[in-house]
């Protein structure tokens, strides 16, 4: 059964805290606060890096989404697992990773998150339960399955939670992830971030259900609920009861966190596609807004609001510097180091070619060898 649990503004009482709900005290959703606005600013520094030419390929940000990722974490034991999608700057630094090496890993540098070998799309920091961004859309939904099948066996109470975009509900892979996570009642969150385009395509126009992962829950008798993604306090304390719930050995549940990107779906993307009354619309319901709402409701003062804007711009502002100026760019054999083992010696014969191998060249690598410069062509 789909529950939705939409939140349009900031509840009453003196803690802001949800309906229904254990209140939030005024300085945990300041500290809240202060996270999102440290993401906003770290992928505007990233948005200024890409512009200037020091971010290769592309970028795929989550400015709009940040309530998602720093609600659900802020739910989540330290020791939980967390998967992501290829928009995964914002669940990184709500893990606890640092702007300078979220920075850097986008520049290629070797001080990056991954010594620069994942990129904007494969964000990971397994020390702080962040196991991964992935870019093959769903492919990692059945690998927190498995995650949390590996708690379920150890007994440790931990919970895998997976992110995951609107589109991935039409891929295979969450269907069975879902599945299978009914069958054995496994200890895993599924949460996706609806912002309403499966890349350029409103999820609406090739979808039956009106919410796509919501709706669909019920199917595999897993309870299923619609938030509302772009508020904080709403999204921490549904994730919160979630993983309660799991960890009690009561199985697995699907959250639809309603919210909205503020830019394209790539930085090749200016989301011309997106009607301007929408986009405007959602705008005025901007993450840091609601929470300042928030707060102001709880009786902080705006000047505390107001610090912690210049902490989270002043912070961005020094991991940009530091990852454009400072750090070391990763040499090219650093940056292929421990990526392959040397091939082993084998005390077996070569097999004889027959006239039907030899023809397609038994006894010479299909491919030229790691000694060999290769075809003229693919020389550096």
């Amino acid at each position: 059964m789909t529950t939705p649990m939409t939140s349009t503004g900031p509840a009453s009482g003196p803690a802001g805290g949800p309906p229904g709900g254990p209140p939030i005290g005024a300085a945990e959703l300041l500290t809240l606060y202060e996270r999102m606005a440290l993401i906003r600013a770290t992928e505007k520094a990233a948005y200024d890096l890409f512009m200037l030419g020091l971010v290769k390929g592309t970028t795929h940000l989550a400015a709009g989404q940040e309530a998602v990722a720093v609600g659900a974490s802020a739910a989540l034991r330290a020791d939980d697992y967390v998967f992501a999608t290829y928009r995964g700057h914002h669940h990184a630094l709500a893990r606890g990773a640092s702007p300078a090496e979220c920075l850097a890993e986008l520049m290629s540098k070797g001080t990056g998150m991954c010594k620069a070998k994942g990129g904007s799309m494969h964000l990971t920091k397994a020390t702080v339960g962040m196991l991964g961004s992935y870019a093959i859309v769903g492919s990692h939904l059945p690998m927190a399955a498995g995650a949390a099948w590996s708690a379920r066996i150890r007994g440790t109470g931990q919970v895998a939670v997976a992110f995951f975009g609107d589109g991935a509900t039409n891929i295979g892979a969450f269907h069975e992830a879902l599945n299978l996570a009914s069958v054995w009642k496994l200890p895993a969150l599924f949460i996706c971030e609806n912002n309403l385009y499966m890349e350029y395509t409103p999820i609406s126009q090739v979808t039956a259900v009106a919410n796509p992962a919501a709706d669909r829950a019920a199917a595999y008798a897993i309870a299923g609920h619609v938030i509302d993604g772009n508020d904080v306090v709403v999204v921490r304390q549904a994730v919160a009861e979630a993983a309660d719930r799991a960890r009690r050995g009561d199985g697995p549940t699907v959250i639809e966190a309603r919210t909205y990107r503020h830019y394209g779906h790539s930085r090749a993307d200016p989301a011309k596609y997106r009607p301007a009354e929408e986009v405007e619309s959602w705008l005025r319901r901007d993450p840091l807004d609601i929470a300042r709402s928030r707060l102001q409701a709880a009786g902080v003062p705006p000047t505390a609001v107001a610090e912690a804007d210049e902490r989270a711009d002043r912070t961005g502002r020094r991991s940009r510097r530091a990852s454009r100026e400072r750090c070391a760019a990763t040499r090219p054999s650093s940056a292929w180091a421990r990526t392959s083992a040397p091939p082993k010696a084998s005390s077996r014969p070569r097999p004889a070619c027959s006239r039907s191998s030899a023809a397609i060249g038994c006894g010479t690598p299909p491919y030229p060898s790691r000694r060999s410069p290769g075809p003229r062509w693919a020389r550096p």
